[in-house]
């Protein structure tokens, strides 16, 4: 019951993070510990097939969120070492 418990409030606290955070490295970081909390939730129901597709499958997502991330934001800390 604790585990459940933990990992329920872990996914509600990252998923909160994920939306208030301004930058989109913490974000993003916020965003896997929120999808690693729900499969271990999965694994918790007995569901390790459905867990470790939804570690795959959104690791590869986070990754192109990141990347695309920092590709399209304009970062001021580069423009301000370019002066």
């Amino acid at each position: 019951m604790f585990l459940f418990l933990f990992l329920a409030a872990s996914a509600l606290l990252s998923a909160l993070l994920v939306i208030a955070s301004k930058e989109v490295v913490h974000s993003v970081i916020a965003l896997a510990t929120c999808f690693i909390s729900i499969a271990a939730l999965f694994i918790m129901l007995s569901a390790e097939f459905v867990a470790i597709v939804q570690i795959l499958v959104y690791v590869g997502a986070v990754v192109v969120v990141i990347l695309f991330g920092i590709m399209l934001t304009k970062r001021e800390i580069m423009e301000s070492e370019k002066r």
